[in-house]
């Protein structure tokens, strides 16, 4: 796994790669507990390209809009579950917002609301794969692992009055 930074006008943040492509994405601040692998001789040759994917996709969500290309990601450390709620993140357009409950019963496990709320907060790729899109029934935010004041900022951005 590689580790780079990516600096945008919100801060640095910290972006890993496996031989795959993106597998993590840490926010500003935060000191990542980094896993650790299996040393890997050297990185990808795709790797300078996936890096200006992220940064570019950063940019752009940090300014409102869907991101025109994102880096390959790697979501394979998550249970079959996690990947189904991952990936129907990511078809949940800029500037819209889903509640937990939706997003399970759009899945077919109506019931699962916390299941998939616990799947957001494992999302190894916050901000690219937008969890920041899923509120809470009625109205409030819900959670969000780097904090609600990232989720009202990242909402905000896409113009989502919550």
């Amino acid at each position: 796994m590689w580790h780079r930074n990516v600096s945008t006008a919100a801060g640095d943040f910290v972006a890993a790669f496996s031989a795959r492509g993106l597998c993590e994405l840490h926010f500003p601040g935060a000191m990542p507990a980094l896993k650790t692998f299996p040393a890997e001789s050297s990185p990808p040759s795709e790797l300078p390209r996936w890096l200006r994917l992220t940064s570019a996709a950063l940019a752009n969500v940090l300014n409102g809009s869907a991101p025109r290309e994102l880096p390959p990601l790697d979501l394979n450390a998550g249970t079959a579950f996690q990947k189904n709620v991952w990936r129907a993140l990511l078809r949940i357009p800029a500037g819209r917002v889903r509640t937990y409950g939706e997003l399970a019963g759009a899945l077919g496990k109506s019931g699962a609301a916390r299941a998939v709320g616990t799947a957001c907060g494992a999302n190894p790729v916050p901000v690219l794969v937008p969890c920041h899109r899923v509120v809470a029934a009625g109205g409030g935010l819900g959670g969000f692992t780097a904090g609600l004041a990232w989720k009202m900022k990242l909402l905000k951005a896409e113009g989502v009055v919550v």
